[in-house]
């Protein structure tokens, strides 16, 4: 639904700190879906570990605020180019179940759950190949550049 183009109007962050390549389905003011493909060329994998790559958990964390970074400004219909911007604010209820690795697609969901004065929650998944890699609660806030 969301291509990298459209992807990269919602989020300011760029390469080598984009964790969202696509996102397939939206729905205003309550959930979206998107993935990261993950390749041997990131940069993290040459220090995380370069025996064994694992993509590092809070880069797991980071890719789910993405993504739902993006479900708030589509919703709120607000980007970087408007003056807007949401910051990670949060993350509680943080598991890890299993390892995200080279070759691996890493599907994105979250849902929104609140939002109290530019606070907004989400509960967010990250999976691969229907199994559960990653799940948290995120917290973004909006502010205003």
């Amino acid at each position: 639904m969301l291509d990298i183009q459209q992807v990269m109007h919602y989020l300011p962050q760029r390469y080598p700190f984009l964790f969202v390549d696509r996102v397939t389905e939206i729905e205003k003011g309550k959930r979206i879906v998107g993935y990261k493909n993950v390749t041997i060329n990131e940069q993290f994998f040459q220090g995380h570990f370069p025996a064994k790559p694992i993509m590092p958990g809070v880069l797991m964390i980071e890719a789910m605020a993405q993504i739902a970074g993006v479900l708030g400004f589509y919703t709120y219909e607000k980007s970087p180019e408007t003056g807007h911007l949401y910051v990670f604010a949060g993350a509680d209820n943080v598991r890890f179940k299993r390892q995200v690795v080279p070759g691996d697609q890493l599907i994105l969901e979250a849902v929104a759950t609140g939002s109290r004065r530019h606070i907004y929650k989400f509960s967010c998944r990250a999976l691969v190949n229907g199994e559960l890699a990653a799940s948290a609660d995120i917290i973004i806030a909006e502010q205003t550049l």
